[in-house]
């Protein structure tokens, strides 16, 4: 065992103003299964890819082991190569057999190593690398969003691989995986960096009871601050009002008192004056311990809803439906019945490849709605599938590629209020920075916030979202469900995080292939 220590680091991308990392230290062991933890933005991908050397930086890095990362880097031209010419290229000097023996524990045919890497599916390219990852010993491992893309019984398999493994920081969103494999986690607060031992769960809990204690200390400095205000303003009054009397008097309104009297005045007004820079000291320091509990509370704002009341009580109705695209040779599944009634929260589950986001596109053609990409083969529908005549629909794609330009065109180009758009990112803790940047400078996660907020904006009797919680932070996460659970809005889903259909679903529909 050995450990990596990072001592005051900081970095800020080129022609950036902000530094994403800044004075970071920490020190952690390499057998650990550490889980990093941290909001959209917060550097979780950069800190990794300082760890790998990409980066120039202020600081210091010390490690007596070598890193490498998930996930590899994949060109065009790699997607016509087999697993076992790109494994050498990922991971230089790992041999056939040490691959082998991972794609077995992983769970996996090693016939897979022999087909075109395009030819996998989402994961069985994840296993492949991540097989490939772990082939080699004395290695600690970055692994950044395993499990984004995979459906649910592929998750379960690299959870269960991971579970029994250690000396890896593992960034991830998804809080089942989280729990059932790491044993630390390293947190990016927003103002401080937190090392603990233990895993999601007991960290949020530790953190629900840490953030209710410091709420509870603020209102008692809020409250000690305005007895120290009010008295250093009645103190001060009393101050003023003696300085005043201190030269000059009334004879006749002040008949006891003679001009011997100015010294004595003089001397009570400046211990008076004193004890007023004794109190505005004393809300000085009670603001910056005030400042100090609240620097790292997660309170996020409650986002909302305008979901309208459709007049009937079946918004979709699917039976014995069949879906194909023209010129495949198989239909992607049989004889599938379902039905979305006003008020359910219907989740798509099944396989990748299974035609989960293909039944979607089958209903937003039904209901003759515009997708913003409409480049895929032509969608033969055999069977029932009815969409409700006059039916609003609001749409997130899984897609975020077709996001490009500025936020303002984008609100023009949606007929969105720019306004309220804004301050919905903001409630999901958008950066005022991003807003003057381009879409296509975003990072994943930030384009799908920028989905959500669309769709959160507009009113509508059916919400269709396909994977929206693919790289958006735990955080926003907790903060879209409890969005979903206060407003009950109508839904059709496509999503993979366990924690999150156990919450919001109603009713959950499983495809075969």
């Amino acid at each position: 065992m050995a450990q990596i220590a990072v001592n005051n680091l900081t970095f800020t991308y080129e022609g950036g103003v902000d530094a994403v990392l800044e004075n970071v230290t920490f020190h952690i062991d390499t057998n650990w299964k550490l889980g990093l933890i941290g909001r959209n933005g917060k550097g979780k991908t950069t800190l990794l890819n300082l760890l790998m050397g990409k980066y120039e930086y202020k600081g210091s890095i010390s490690a007596s082991t070598r890193f490498d990362y998930f996930p590899y880097q994949i060109t065009d031209d790699d997607l016509g190569r087999c697993a076992c010419e790109l494994a050498p290229v990922w991971k230089p000097g790992v041999e056939t057999w040490q691959v082998l023996l991972q794609i077995n524990l992983i769970g996996m045919d090693p016939e897979c190593l022999y087909r075109p890497f395009g030819t996998l599916s989402h994961g069985e390219r994840t296993r492949v690398m991540l097989a490939v990852l772990f082939a080699e010993e004395d290695e600690f491992l970055l692994i950044d969003e395993p499990t984004n893309h995979l459906d649910t019984r592929a998750r379960e398999i690299v959870k269960e691989y991971l579970a029994s493994k250690k000396g890896f920081i593992l960034a991830s969103h998804d809080r089942d995986l989280l729990d059932a494999v790491c044993d630390h986690v390293l947190v990016l607060n927003r103002k401080t960096i937190e090392v603990q031992a233990g895993h999601f769960s007991s960290w949020w809990e530790n953190k629900e009871r840490m953030d209710t204690f410091a709420k509870t200390e603020n209102e008692k400095h809020i409250k000690e601050i305005s007895k120290l205000k009010a008295s250093a303003d009645r103190s001060g009054r009393w101050a003023e009002k003696g300085e005043n009397r201190k030269i000059g008097f009334d004879p006749v309104m002040e008949n006891d008192r003679s001009i011997s009297t100015r010294s004595y005045i003089g001397a009570k007004t400046k211990k008076m004056q004193a004890r007023v820079k004794n109190f505005e000291k004393r809300v000085e320091r009670e603001i910056e311990e005030k400042e100090g509990l609240l620097q790292d509370i997660e309170d996020p704002a409650d986002l909302k809803l305008n979901p309208l009341q459709f007049h009937k009580d079946i918004l979709v109705n699917a039976r014995e439906l069949s879906l194909c695209y023209e010129g495949a040779q198989r239909t992607l599944f049989k004889e599938l019945s379902f039905q979305v009634r006003r008020g359910e929260r219907v989740v798509l589950s099944g396989e990748n490849g299974c035609g989960k986001s293909s039944v979607i596109r089958a209903v937003l053609q039904r209901a003759s709605f515009r997708q913003p990409s409409a480049d895929s083969p032509q969608l033969i529908v055999d069977g029932t599938l009815e969409a409700a005549p006059g039916l609003i629909i609001s749409y997130v794609n899984q897609d975020t590629s077709f996001l490009s330009g500025s936020l303002r065109k984008y609100c023009e180009k949606q007929s969105l209020n720019a306004s309220l758009f804004f301050a919905i990112l903001r409630q999901l803790d958008f950066g005022r920075e991003q807003f003057f940047k381009k879409m296509e400078d975003f990072s994943e996660g930030q384009k799908k916030k920028v989905l959500i907020a669309a769709s959160l904006l507009t009113p509508a009797h059916l919400y269709i979202w396909d994977e929206p919680l693919n790289y958006i932070d735990v955080f926003s996460r907790i903060q879209i469900e409890k969005l979903i659970l206060s407003y009950m809005p109508t839904m059709l889903l496509v999503e993979h995080d366990v924690r999150f259909q156990e919450k919001i679903a109603t009713n959950i529909v499983c495809l075969q292939v």
